[in-house]
């Protein structure tokens, strides 16, 4: 297999519609827009519009509180940071925070912090900079001959 001779599987690529190109294309003259009205013309979004009724989200009930401050933290598994520290991917003697996960490649977007969970195993004694973690897994670590340092308003939680 060469390069010139790559293609897409048949079926994969489609022509663009070429509207407003005669009557005879079958989508001449109003291109496939109907006749007038708001939808017929430029620049039209009606998201949830239900023609001069009241919208379904408008008439359901609203239940419930929703936290505006709350946090999203992104979960990493004991189990996890052990597999990277077996792969040489991440080095047990070295503090292991945030920036160094992301560049492991087990966390993308950190968002409000690293959570550590306690799936899995962790052999390694490690020191693990997190955001927050669960009693068992912080239990995992410890018995393990390592620590999880969390920040100061967390632990006194």
């Amino acid at each position: 297999m060469e390069l010139h001779t790559l293609t897409d599987n048949k079926g994969a690529t489609r022509n663009r519609k070429r509207v407003g190109r005669g009557v005879g294309s079958g989508i001449g003259k109003t291109s496939g827009s109907g006749h007038k009205g708001q939808k017929a013309r430029s620049g039209v979004a009606i998201k949830g519009f239900e023609g001069g009724q009241m919208p379904i989200h408008r008439r359901l009930p609203k239940r419930g509180f929703v936290n505006i401050f709350r946090k999203t933290y992104v979960e990493v598994n004991i189990g996890n940071v052990q597999r990277l520290i077996d792969d040489g991917r991440i080095d047990a003697a070295k503090p292991i925070d945030t920036a160094v996960l992301q560049s492991a490649g087990l966390v993308g977007k950190p968002k409000d912090g690293v959570r550590l969970l306690a799936n899995g195993d962790v052999s390694a004694k490690i020191e693990i900079h997190v955001a927050g973690a669960s009693k068992s897994a912080i239990l995992a670590v410890e018995k393990a001959g390592g620590s999880v340092v969390l920040p100061a308003s967390a632990a006194s939680e």
